[in-house]
């Protein structure tokens, strides 16, 4: 019994930080949902502007996410080492980098005309597309600031008010929706780019909301990060995107590998593209739990790491790792069992219902993988390992998923099951590598030393 205490203490406490990760990640999902549904009802060309303008976004968005991230596992370990004065800094600093990705955003946004022209988009849509991106843009300062504060609660180990706050944000999203979409409360009717109006007025929302919860929060309060404003310093920063840079770049590889299937699948034929699509969107809405569950390990990693205790290092990192495991078994069933009554809901086409419920049964087969890499990349960010991550992340999915999943589907003409088994490939691979390496580095920190 005293062997397994700990543990289940651990399993406790992991669980309690990561639920309201899970949910404050679902919102996010959620919010995409309901822009697709209530721009599909103004018409097909409006569907297809806000889907393709929301791929440029997301993309970008993530990358500048992963470069954030950086400020979970580094405010964590100064937490567990007790080493409070110092995360201040540290956020301030992030506040810099935010505002960078920023600009980057906002010039991506409002210049993307010749990257439409290069995805070869109808040039029908290109005016929606464009109006909708610029129409993101200037919540994009809000968006990544919001982002360096929401990674402070993280790894301060409060995570409610970011489920709160996402709630909070999809509400408002549905209201500012309905009234730029459509034109209601004396609002404009701006159609597909009212989407992105309404989600830049979220983003500020949130950022104003979460500012003022670590304004007035006991714990947070007391760091006064708000005290003063403090000029950039270089070491700090650098710093930072030494560790947060190849977050960001894992993230666009992994983006730009599904992207590339997603392409591949409209080279094949439409019924494909239809049936990936529902696969793929099915797929993410699990994928939030492990997702979640990743987040939460880095901190708990992170705290383990800043206390200099091992043997925590690794009983955080494995924990996480087998609640996600257990979590992507369970959806795995799920998806095994009902794959036709769930890709049913997505659409009443028999031949995408037929295909997409035989990519479901392959997306089951990469639950368990798709859980373990991201729960493995969690626990290494929490010991600030993140260049290796990249590394196995271009090499498993760009040197092996996407080269077999091509000859699959073209050359021994599996189609699109053939770019699916791709995907495991390259994802089994991640999962295996990353673990192996976890493995390694959790025995790497010395009593008293914080990585």
């Amino acid at each position: 019994m005293v062997a397994i205490s700990p543990l289940r203490a651990e399993a406790s406490s992991l669980v309690r930080l990561a639920g309201p990760m899970v949910l404050g990640q679902l919102t996010g999902v959620l919010m995409t949902f309901v822009d697709t549904v209530m721009s599909g009802r103004l018409s097909a060309e409006a569907l297809a502007s806000v889907a393709t303008g929301a791929a440029i976004w997301h993309t970008v968005f993530l990358f500048g996410l992963g470069v954030l991230l950086a400020v979970s596992p580094s405010v964590a370990q100064l937490d567990g080492a007790r080493r409070h004065d110092e995360i201040p800094s540290v956020v301030r600093q992030a506040v810099w980098i935010a505002l960078g990705l920023a600009a980057l955003a906002v010039v991506v946004y409002r210049s993307a005309g010749p990257l439409l022209v290069a995805m070869a988009i109808a040039p029908e849509l290109h005016p929606t597309i464009l109006g909708y991106l610029k129409a993101l843009a200037w919540g994009a300062p809000a968006m990544y600031l919001f982002l360096a504060l929401r990674f402070l609660c993280e790894g301060m180990g409060i995570s409610r008010p970011i489920m709160y706050f996402g709630f909070v944000g999809l509400g408002v999203n549905v209201v500012a929706n309905y009234g730029l979409i459509y034109g209601r409360w004396g609002l404009p009717a701006l159609g597909a780019i009212g989407c992105g109006h309404a989600t830049s007025a979220v983003w500020w929302v949130e950022l104003v909301g979460l500012a003022l919860y670590v304004h007035f929060h006991p714990r947070l309060g007391r760091l006064g990060v708000f005290q003063r404003l403090e000029a950039p310093r270089p070491r700090e920063i650098v710093s930072l995107l030494r560790l947060g840079l190849p977050i960001g770049w894992t993230f666009f590889v992994e983006v730009s590998m599904f992207a590339t299937v997603a392409l591949l699948m409209g080279s094949i034929g439409t019924v494909p593209v239809a049936a990936h699509q529902i696969a793929i969107n099915v797929a993410s809405i699990t994928f939030m739990v492990p997702l979640g569950l990743g987040l939460a390990t880095t901190v708990r990693v992170g705290n383990a790491a800043g206390r200099g205790e091992p043997d925590g290092v690794a009983r955080a990192g494995w924990i996480g790792i087998s609640l996600a495991v257990a979590a992507q078994v369970l959806a795995a069933v799920v998806l095994w069992a009902f794959p036709r009554s769930i890709a049913s809901i997505y659409s009443q086409d028999a031949a995408v219902v037929s295909l997409a419920a035989q990519l479901l049964l392959l997306a089951a087969a990469f639950q368990l993988p798709d859980g373990l890499q991201v729960a493995a990349a969690g626990a290494l960010r929490g010991v600030k390992d993140t260049t290796g991550p990249m590394v196995v992340t271009v090499v498993a999915y760009w040197l092996v998923g996407l080269p077999l999943g091509h000859a699959l589907a073209f050359r021994a003409e599996l189609g699109p099951r053939g770019l699916w088994i791709g995907i495991i490939a390259g994802l089994t691979v991640a999962s295996a590598w990353l673990t192996v390496r976890f493995r390694r580095q959790s025995g790497r920190t010395a009593p008293g030393q914080a990585l």
